[in-house]
């Protein structure tokens, strides 16, 4: 099983969220992969409406408060009855765009865990740090933070995406990706265990495309991929879902 999910990020609203599902076609991705899509919050309902039912909708973004003076935030039970079942916490773009702590991921995901949604927790060096010989202190760094909330959790899962390659058209090789998932992977066991508990799947994300996905889900403990603009075009989200074997 691959854990296939596509982060449209601020592209598609619900007009062209519901061409999207029209266009998809996944009768040929194997039935043991799991899809999920993160549309922005306004195409939620549309992809609710128009999603083939294997199709599995997240939110981008979630306030840790459940209500309150929050102008343009969007709550963990908003986001449930619009049809929401994950969530992504802790996005490098929010990391490093709109500036949120290792404490504020954290908290986003105990208010995931906390609503019933699926937290998928995102986490990766920048270029300096990978340069400086950081990566495995970064990323553990930013796991500790977490380890609490994924503790109690009834499911969750880490996507691991280095930052200089999001966006960029470079991407890490499949031996830098299962060297970053084995250091994740080590810690999680120790905290969680090595059974079903501390199995949480671990994704790549990070200019994931046709063209590398195959050679990427092939990895070791590499158990999905976090796809971004790939996944805007519905063709290519299912020749990535294809890939995986």
């Amino acid at each position: 099983m691959a854990v296939i999910a596509g982060n449209w990020k601020m592209h598609r609203g619900p007009a062209e969220t519901r061409a999207f599902f029209e266009a998809l076609r996944i009768e040929g991705v194997p039935e043991q992969h799991e899809l999920l899509v993160f549309p922005p919050v306004i195409s939620l309902v549309a992809a609710a409406g128009a999603r083939p039912a294997r199709v599995r909708l997240g939110v981008q973004n979630i306030h840790w408060e459940d209500e309150g003076a929050f102008t343009g935030e969007v709550s963990a039970s908003m986001a449930l009855e619009v049809g929401a079942e994950f969530a992504l916490i802790g996005h490098s773009e929010r990391r490093h765009v709109f500036g949120e702590t290792d404490e504020q991921v954290a908290w986003k995901a105990g208010t995931a865990v906390r609503h019933g949604l699926v937290p998928v927790v995102c986490l990766g060096e920048t270029l300096a740090e990978r340069r400086a010989g950081r990566v495995d202190e970064v990323i553990l760094r930013q796991l500790d933070a977490v380890l609490p909330e994924l503790a109690v959790a009834s499911r969750s899962m880490i996507a691991y995406e280095p930052v200089w390659a999001i966006g960029t058209g470079e991407h890490a090789t499949p031996r830098d990706a299962s060297s970053a998932h084995a250091t994740l992977r080590r810690r999680l066991a120790e905290a969680l265990g090595a059974g079903p508990a501390g199995r949480v799947p671990l994704l790549y994300g990070g200019s994931v495309k046709p063209t590398n996905a195959g050679e990427l889900l092939a990895a070791e403990e590499v158990d999905g991929v976090l796809v971004g603009g790939a996944s805007l075009d519905p063709a290519e989200f299912v020749a990535i879902a294809s890939a995986a074997s």
